[in-house]
């Protein structure tokens, strides 16, 4: 590692420990650079022109710019996972009785507690899952649970009250027609074509208005995104967020964008893992977003995803999610060859 390098890396590694601007002074003390502070300042310099770091107002020292913090990823960090990242995932893992949601949710959970940031699954794409049957089951004489069922194995279900004059075989006749119009329908188009058949509904069945709501409803939510958050409060304790309140509600709004997170999942590279830096998208200046495709056999493509302040530490997560997304296909692909 030549020298500039290894100045750019330690202010890049101290600024992500502090938060604070990076000086000369701090490098020679902290890390004991065999280096003169004229010499440092001139890297420092040069960095700066080539825009690696930049100078804050505050400041005589000097933070990592998002060209910065993409150069260390690819070229200075130590790609290290702690030997405690690994315990706790083998641990999940080795449970046998857990599904593939549950592990995943764990797996999720552990990666925000060691990176004190918030962790996003993200389920299949609605616009490649396509609805396979319909089922209504009576519960009572004044309720009923609707049940849809996806070509990706993906089971939601709605439950309603319904009148007691309605005739059991209203919802067989409903169940049917259903059935014959909608099956095979991609789950994002779901809603229109619910929408076009009403007229059928009225001539089939007597009391249709509180079927045809009930499972517009359900279709509604069925057809949104499937995204899970997990230690989002573990972001209002960074500097970056803790006392700013307009940042706190843009913060909270991207957990509510499926697309934002879908579109970060199209940019994985032949790794796999994608890294959005904040200042590369002017939408997220302060935020980055690190996005790993899960491949696992039997299941739709689905995605996990790191979200945190530009300052994260990269070389943490990017190595964590490398191992997490390694071990749960290698897992799941010895179980299917069992």
């Amino acid at each position: 590692m030549n020298r500039r390098d290894k100045v750019l890396k330690l202010i890049v590694e101290h600024f992500i420990k502090t938060a604070q601007p990076v000086g000369s002074k701090t490098l020679i003390e902290e890390y004991g650079l065999n280096y003169s502070s004229a010499t440092i300042r001139s890297e420092m310099n040069a960095l700066e022109v080539d825009g690696y770091l930049e100078k804050t107002h505050t400041s005589s020292g000097r933070v990592p710019s998002s060209k910065g913090y993409r150069y260390y990823i690819d070229n200075l960090r130590e790609r290290s996972v702690s030997d405690e990242f690994k315990y706790q995932m083998q641990t999940i893992l080795d449970q046998k009785v857990q599904s593939i949601e549950e592990v995943i949710k764990e797996s999720c959970e552990i990666l925000s507690q060691m990176t004190s940031l918030a962790s996003i699954v993200l389920g299949p794409n609605v616009s490649k899952e396509k609805l396979v049957s319909v089922q209504i089951i009576p519960i009572s004489k004044t309720s009923a649970t609707c049940v849809f069922v996806t070509d990706q194995g993906y089971v939601e279900n709605k439950t309603f009250v319904i009148s007691e004059n309605t005739k059991p075989s209203d919802v067989e006749s409903c169940v049917k027609l259903l059935n014959e119009r909608l099956r095979g329908t991609s789950i994002s188009e779901l809603v229109p074509k619910m929408q076009l058949i009403r007229p059928l509904l009225n001539d089939y069945v007597i009391d249709h208005d509180v079927l045809y709501q009930a499972m517009l409803e359900a279709f509604v939510g069925f057809a949104k995104d499937r995204l899970s958050a997990y230690g989002k409060e573990e972001l209002f304790s960074q500097p970056e967020f803790a006392n700013d309140a307009q940042k706190i509600r843009k913060l909270l709004g991207l957990f509510e964008s499926p697309e934002i997170f879908r579109e970060v999942e199209d940019e994985v590279d032949s790794n796999d893992i994608s890294i959005r830096i904040g200042g590369e998208n002017e939408d997220d200046d302060d935020v980055s977003i690190i996005s790993a495709k899960v491949k696992i056999p039997g299941q739709n493509e689905g995605s996990i995803a790191i979200v945190g302040p530009k300052r994260m530490d990269y070389d943490q997560v990017v190595s964590a999610m490398e191992y997490l997304i390694k071990e749960l296909e290698k897992h799941y692909a010895s179980k299917k060859g069992e």
